[in-house]
């Protein structure tokens, strides 16, 4: 999964957003697969791989 860093300075000193980054995320192994999803307000996004043995 990719993330990005979003605590750069705003660019021609705009004023702050009027809204949070609100996110939820789960991993779930089950069965030999591990499921990964993540929401924000901006959509789902998420993955099923095989499972990593631990």
């Amino acid at each position: 999964m990719s993330h990005q860093n979003l605590t750069g300075a705003r660019p021609g000193g705009a004023p702050p957003a009027d809204r949070r980054l609100i996110a939820i995320g789960t991993i779930t192994r089950r069965g030999g697969r591990t499921t990964t999803v993540r929401a924000t307000s901006a959509g789902v996004t998420g993955s099923i791989t095989a499972a990593v043995t631990r």
